[in-house]
């Protein structure tokens, strides 16, 4: 059996930063001596080769640290869970242990001078406490800069996924109209439907109310960047439905989903749809063996599973990854810009099952005008 796994998890949120940082560092206290030194060539001599290389080291070490433990782990951990009264006592901890660890960086410099403290930094470094007035205030600084350099990262990273998000949903929007209005799907539905109305009127009724609720959504309800979760899975059970007409009894298909309250979540149009389509066509031809599709959603708070497996065969198997018109690429893509971390994808294939896993953390669902004017 061969494995194609994509997973998408939270990155390690501590020590995980690009080396180009520590000379970034070095070079911002260096700017910082050379204002308090005036010369260029006395800042850079007394900052790397004195008794104060130990002191500035110190600065580097523990401010660099105190930011990136701010960056990674007290803001995602309390302040993006708006727990702000917590990230202040936090953070002003971590600032005054910064402070404190950088202090000790003046005692060592006297140590591996030979001299006492207060001949070296003046009269009034006679305490630990004195340092405080310029370790403090830098460390400060220094979380100042940390913070704004991410925020704005983070900015241009959010403008940047929007315009790509954009510029997917317009073309997303063309590649539906010319896939999604498949011409197959559409005559062998309307044929299916046609042979009903001699043999079960009232079920080619309900077909026919099916197939015209699939094509107004397709026409008027799906052009949001998100719609109720209630809709979409109406969508898929009539999708499917209408796919179990034009098998002719050929394959086994099964629904699963205990429906709690879901129109308070929303979801990005047809992301699931891509995965069930896959299945019905790409399903096992098979004449003595058996042939199906298992189809299950599972909601658990906020968090939406859908377990996708069907019968294939080794002749269709290098097709499957296609995903028809769109492609995976295209699939995984739009979750990665729709939904950012919050999405994880597990597909197995093998010569006679193909497997989809998917979880998706969903958000409360906002009414847009559109929606509004309806």
């Amino acid at each position: 059996m061969s494995a194609l796994s994509i997973n998408t998890s939270n990155q390690s949120w501590l020590f995980k930063y690009k080396l180009y940082h520590i000379p970034f560092w070095c070079v911002y206290h260096y700017l910082w001596w050379l204002l308090a030194v005036g010369n260029p060539i006395t800042a850079a001599s007394s900052m790397f080769f004195s008794a104060y290389s130990v002191k500035i080291l110190a600065y580097v070490i523990f401010q660099a640290l105190a930011v990136y433990f701010n960056l990674y782990f007290l803001i995602p951990r309390y302040m993006e869970k708006d727990r702000l009264t917590e990230y202040v006592i936090y953070l002003g901890i971590t600032i005054i242990c910064a402070a404190s660890l950088i202090n000790t960086g003046y005692y060592l410099s006297a140590f591996f001078a030979g001299c006492t403290i207060t001949k070296m930094f003046g009269a009034e470094a006679g305490t630990f406490f004195h340092f405080y007035n310029t370790s403090f205030p830098s460390t400060v600084a220094s979380m100042t800069l940390g913070m704004s350099i991410k925020l704005t990262k983070n900015w241009i990273q959010t403008e940047r996924r929007q315009r790509l998000l954009e510029k997917e949903k317009l073309e997303t929007e063309l590649k539906f109209l010319k896939y999604q209005f498949n011409p197959h799907f559409l005559f062998n539905s309307i044929n299916s439907i046609f042979f009903l109305i001699h043999k079960n009127p009232d079920m080619a009724s309900a077909s026919l109310a099916k197939f015209s609720e699939l094509l107004r959504y397709q026409l008027y309800e799906c052009n949001d960047q998100q719609i109720p979760l209630g809709k979409e899975i109406t969508y898929l059970e009539n999708f499917i439905e209408l796919e179990k007409l034009r098998q002719n009894n050929n394959v086994h298909v099964s629904f699963e989903f205990e429906e709690p309250h879901t129109d308070h979540l929303g979801i990005a149009p047809f992301i699931l749809m891509t995965f069930v389509e896959n299945a019905f066509k790409h399903v096992s031809k098979h004449t003595g063996n058996s042939n199906w599709i298992s189809i299950k959603l599972v909601l658990d708070q906020q968090q939406l599973d859908l377990f996708i497996a069907n019968s294939t065969s080794p002749e269709i198997v290098n097709d499957v990854l296609n995903y028809g018109g769109i492609g995976l690429k295209n699939v995984k893509r739009r979750l990665d810009l729709i939904y950012p971390e919050q999405y994880d994808l597990d597909i197995q294939d093998s010569a006679y099952k193909f497997e989809v896993r998917l979880q998706l953390t969903l958000l409360e669902f906002e009414l847009s005008p559109t929606l509004q004017m309806a």
